[in-house]
């Protein structure tokens, strides 16, 4: 998946997106997670520590 172009203009059903690891839900690309995409698997902090307490 590719960071969208310079010049987004509102349009977000153009944005990649992927599953969150632990709850499913779609999640889409952020501004703030654009040099770590690839790494990204949790959509919140709730969901990353849910994943955590399981096991």
């Amino acid at each position: 998946m590719t960071p969208p172009t310079p010049a987004f203009r509102g349009n977000k059903a153009a944005l990649p997106s992927k599953p969150c690891v632990a709850c499913g839900r779609p999640m889409s690309w952020r501004r703030r997670w654009a040099r770590t995409w690839d790494e990204v698997k949790f959509c919140s902090d709730a969901c990353r520590r849910a994943r955590a307490a399981r096991g």
